[in-house]
């Protein structure tokens, strides 16, 4: 007795607070595998507290889950490649989801084969029905976001609004549905509706993802990564589980906080993305000029004489540098100008890449220097006084129509300003146009220089001629 009323939830507590204090190390590269210890040792106290407070008889099947798991986990953690991150995180989260789920469905089978349908209380019903079409919704977008990122299913966005409208008809009917189900108990049809509204949520999340474009990836996966949360916050509520639902409301509320992070660094608001079919992966010219505009051309040698007498370098990653997998060859490249005295920086934009942070892993990985990681705000006011601004693989976060043409796609997003630097090198396979499917007038100006080629070769063919110097 004394256990359950005072141990197990001052357990809860503690764990929550390791939530608290993990989430908030996370904000800093420095800090944040620590933080990721913090918040993994307050789920094993929560997770003990759990079985404790059900008085688990026979352990035999949670400590084979907990096995399976780990080690599927593990599995991935040692074998999942840096630059294949954000696809693992959208499985995550559609795991997340999908055991959120299966929580509520449980549960509501229980009570269905158990005491009868009479015995689901209003509260019950909602938190059931809650927790299962979220976790509907997440487990099956989350599949296409990963389906999107890996190449599987098409990135393009999709325009046509018979989706819109079927999803939307789809979202009031699941609604009305579950409302339904709460209201109408001891219903004969209420299993046979129960049933429609779990796969009214799995449709839901395909017709929710499946026309946004796959560069607005990044914000996809963090409102999912806040669904997550939020589903698993209503199991919480089904199972009565204080750290289920403290648990999961931090991740929908980090996740929704993200979620809006990402939106301002592109200047959208979440409609927009979500609705707009912003943008295009449509292919692009390889030609190395546009109508009456030429770009100019340049070599490892030259490339290496720019930077290797130069006082100050920012590198500037973009998700060219991921598919390149060209994190280690940047990093060797860095080293060597610091050892010729130059002031090397990593300038990352927040939505660089697949995922949010998706480029600070990478660079991460590369053990970059903490202190050699800035944000625009941090490069931007003194662009003037660089001398060479390198640019890998990126588009639209460099593009100046965002600043200086108000009829932009991408009006008003803020940018890395690389074409005010005394000199510009974009490494990049073609002059092929970002997700706002439009051209980039940086490529073409008088002070820019164009590396064509794979970002790895790229930068390594530089570190061979800057070692010649």
């Amino acid at each position: 007795m004394v256990m359950q009323s005072t141990v197990i939830p001052l357990a809860y507590l503690i764990s929550a607070v390791l939530f608290i204090l993990g989430i908030k190390r996370l904000s800093h590269p420095a800090t944040a595998a620590g933080g990721n210890r913090l918040a993994a040792l307050g789920m094993l106290l929560a997770i003990a507290a759990t079985l404790l407070d059900q008085q688990v008889l026979s352990y035999t099947w949670v400590v084979a889950g907990m096995a399976a798991g780990g080690l599927i986990g593990l599995t991935m953690a040692r074998t999942v490649k840096m630059t294949a991150m954000p696809e693992m995180v959208a499985v995550f989260n559609g795991f997340g989801g999908a055991a959120s789920g299966l929580v509520a469905i449980g549960e509501y089978l229980r009570l269905q084969t158990g005491a009868g349908q009479a015995a689901i209380s209003v509260d019950q019903g909602v938190s059931i029905m809650a927790g299962t079409l979220i976790g509907a919704v997440t487990f099956s977008g989350s599949i296409i976001a990963w389906g999107k990122l890996q190449g599987f299913v098409s990135g393009k966005a999709i325009s046509n609004p018979l989706v819109r409208i079927l999803a939307t008809l789809l979202a009031l009917g699941s609604l009305g549905t579950a409302g339904w189900l709460v209201a109408a108990q001891g219903a004969d049809s209420q299993t046979a509706m129960f049933w429609a509204l779990v796969a009214g949520g799995l449709a839901l999340g395909v017709l929710f993802v499946l026309p946004i474009g796959g560069a607005d990836m990044p914000v996809v996966v963090a409102l999912l990564n806040s669904y997550s949360g939020i589903a698993a916050s209503a199991a919480g509520f089904v199972l009565n589980n204080y750290g289920l639902v403290i648990s999961g409301a931090l991740v929908g509320a980090s996740g929704l906080i993200l979620t809006g992070i990402m939106c301002r660094a592109m200047n959208r608001s979440l409609t927009n993305v979500l609705f707009s079919a912003f943008g295009t992966t449509g292919a692009a010219s390889g030609s190395q000029d546009s109508g009456d505009k030429v770009a100019t051309p340049v070599d490892a040698e030259d490339s290496a004489m720019l930077l290797g007498y130069a006082s100050q370098v920012v590198f500037v990653p973009g998700y060219g540098l991921a598919v390149a997998q060209a994190q280690h060859r940047i990093r060797e490249l860095a080293d060597l100008l610091t050892k010729r005295g130059v002031r090397v920086r990593y300038c990352v934009h927040p939505v660089a890449g697949r995922m949010p942070g998706h480029m600070n892993v990478l660079l991460a990985e590369a053990n970059v220097p903490y202190d050699q990681l800035c944000e625009p705000d941090d490069v931007n006011p003194d662009m003037e006084q660089v001398d060479v601004a390198v640019v890998v693989g990126a588009n639209d976060v460099v593009n100046p129509l965002a600043r200086d043409d108000a009829g932009s796609p991408i009006a008003g997003m803020p940018i890395i300003e690389t074409d005010r630097a005394r000199s510009c090198i974009v490494i990049k396979r073609s002059l092929s146009v970002g997700y706002a499917g439009i051209d980039n007038p940086l490529f073409y100006l008088p002070n820019n220089r164009m590396y064509f080629g794979d970002a790895a070769e790229a930068l390594g063919d530089i570190a061979s001629e800057v070692k010649q110097l």
